[in-house]
């Protein structure tokens, strides 16, 4: 569990929140939250790591290209 206290008590309610949502978007509860949300067969799940797997090597030969000056 996240917490956070206030580092002196002039601290507004705002930073306070601000460093809260920081912890947790760093904590990476969320994206666990969202991605248990709905079951997923373990087939679509194998397919979708696929999927990013490709779209990361092509992302990658792009870049190479555009530093090599090609299209």
């Amino acid at each position: 569990m996240i917490q956070v206290t206030k580092k002196d008590p002039k601290e507004s309610t705002e930073s306070l929140l601000r460093r809260f949502t920081r912890k947790v978007q760093q904590s990476g509860v969320i994206i666990t939250a969202k991605s248990t949300q709905y079951f997923e067969k373990p087939i679509s799940k194998r397919e979708r790591r696929k999927k990013a797997i490709i779209r990361r090597e092509r992302k990658n030969i792009k870049i190479q290209k555009i530093k090599l000056g090609q299209k």
